[in-house]
């Protein structure tokens, strides 16, 4: 009984031994690259660009942002997924990474067990908006309109199963009316259409919305988190609007290659969530209509895993398919 207490004690030296060369050997004298699955100029690449300056100042090592969108963000996560667990190749995920295996029967890649959670950088609600020829001021009114009307209205998103799109999907459910899907190339045009009352209505980001919104061009119902945003602090949520525990937006997180040992983890979140503190990027975050967030590796764990299940629900009763 000894000698094994001996040999476990041993063996706890010998992993932390081991753990603690590695945390001081990373990162290697090379650039870190933050793999973003979609393109330019969009929320995650945006984010990816707000924190890689700090990162690569605590770091060392430059941080080189690379774009890889296609096939709706899979193949960038598979190259992500692929790279060797050295800390030295990361993802910036959004929250329909944990839709992937819903949407995709043969993914190249286990978007859950095939990476390992860092922190949750941002989250961003999506804020419900109409056209402002629609005879409704607030969303109780919207909400009569769209049972009255059903698949006459017409909702926009930036594509199948985007953020806006499943917000869309889950305030259908919750109502229990119908709407008709028109998909767009992206928030900008679907925003564009919304204003020529192409669409009525369309779940869209702050950033895109608010100047519409402000200027009296485009009505905002309520926004899909269930904390006002502070980038928009008169805008109600939709759950207290008129649709109770309503909660639908976007998260954007760093994801590691399975593998990466805890001590790496550990280092990237520290230095991560330490850019996060400063208060010109969290200005920078808030502009966007986002919100820092820099939770630990087991709570941002725990976000995917919701969200895998939630998703999966909704995407199996609506019957979402990719083309």
């Amino acid at each position: 009984m000894a000698a094994a207490s001996r040999l476990r004690a041993v063996f706890a030296l010998t992993v932390l031994a081991a753990t603690t060369v590695c945390a001081q050997t990373y990162p290697a004298n090379r650039p870190i690259r933050v793999i973003v699955p979609l393109a330019a100029g969009g929320g995650s690449d945006i984010t990816a660009r707000l924190i890689a300056p700090g990162l690569a100042e605590r770091l060392g090592q430059a941080i080189v942002v690379d774009n890889r969108p296609a096939a709706n963000g899979v193949v960038g996560t598979e190259q992500a997924a692929r790279a060797a667990p050295d800390g030295h190749t990361l993802l910036l995920a959004v929250n329909t990474h944990a839709a992937f295996p819903w949407l995709y029967p043969k993914l190249p890649f286990d978007a859950m067990k095939g990476f390992v959670p860092v922190t949750q950088l941002v989250a961003a609600p999506l804020v419900a908006t109409v056209n402002t020829s629609l005879p409704v001021t607030n969303l109780r009114d919207f909400i009569a309109y769209v049972r009255a009307n059903g698949a006459n209205v017409n909702y926009g998103s930036s594509g199948t199963a985007s953020p806006p799109h499943l917000a869309a999907e889950l305030f259908k459910s919750m109502v229990r009316t119908d709407m008709t899907h028109v998909v767009y190339k992206g928030i900008a045009p679907a925003v564009i259409a919304l204003l020529s009352n192409e669409v009525q209505v369309l779940f869209a980001t702050v950033l895109v919305a608010q100047p519409h919104i402000r200027g009296g061009k485009l009505r905002a119902l309520g926004i899909s988190t269930l904390k006002r945003t502070e980038s928009a602090p008169d805008w109600p949520t939709l759950s207290e609007a008129g649709l109770p525990g309503y909660e639908a937006g976007i998260w954007y997180g760093v994801l590691a290659p399975a593998g990466t040992s805890p001590a790496i983890v550990d280092r990237l979140h520290k230095e991560i969530t330490w850019v996060l503190q400063q208060p010109k990027v969290r200005a920078q975050i808030v502009a966007q209509g986002g919100e820092p967030i820099g939770n630990t590796p087991a709570e941002f764990g725990a976000v995917m895993r919701a969200d895998y299940q939630s998703m999966g629900k909704l995407i199996r009763e609506k019957g979402i398919k990719l083309e």
